[in-house]
């Protein structure tokens, strides 16, 4: 891994699992070739950490890796034992190096469709080239993974596209199954 970067967060969101000192916490992944040999500065990275900030998460890391399923991959299970939630940033499109939905299945016990689905049905609205985004959400022990495109606006848009039902993901894998 190229980079890490703690404790960006400064406002918290609680969990409601009972532990009071239990927060929101994320980590970003930026996948990118060029990032990782630093041709060229991350934007989406910082982007996401920004969104996951005015959404009251607490950001633990950043890291960027090359497009190479075996980074990508091992980021991921690093970060997850860091952050509840990990939100990948870049390698979700049909090029050959993008490899980050493959990388996520790797290391995730489940997927959950109907997150990316939605990522995908608010991305076609404001281009249809979002139709070609791969990108997945899965569950690796406690931890959410999300893969988002690379371009900063995308990779905000598709965040905000379900960041509303990220705390409540977080709050079932805590074991908070309580039905009102």
């Amino acid at each position: 891994m190229s980079s890490s970067t703690p404790n960006l967060g400064t406002e918290n969101r609680e969990l409601r699992t009972g532990n009071p000192t239990e927060v929101l916490t994320a980590a970003v992944l930026t996948v990118s070739d060029s990032c990782a040999k630093g041709d060229r500065v991350d934007l989406s990275g910082p982007a996401v950490v920004e969104a996951l900030t005015r959404h009251k998460f607490s950001v633990v890391a950043t890291e960027v890796v090359p497009d190479e399923t075996l980074a990508i991959s091992n980021a991921i299970v690093l970060l997850t034992g860091e952050a509840r939630l990990v939100v990948t940033t870049g390698g979700t499109g049909i090029a050959q190096r993008d490899v980050t939905p493959e990388a996520t299945r790797m290391v995730c016990t489940r997927t959950v469709e109907g997150v990316a689905e939605r990522m995908r049905a608010e991305g076609i609205k404001k281009t249809p080239l979002a139709a070609l985004s791969r990108g997945i959400c899965g569950v690796r022990e406690k931890s959410v993974v999300l893969n988002v495109p690379g371009s900063p606006k995308g990779a905000v848009e598709s965040l905000e596209a379900v960041i509303d039902l990220l705390p409540h993901a977080l709050e079932l894998l805590a074991g908070n199954t309580k039905h009102d």
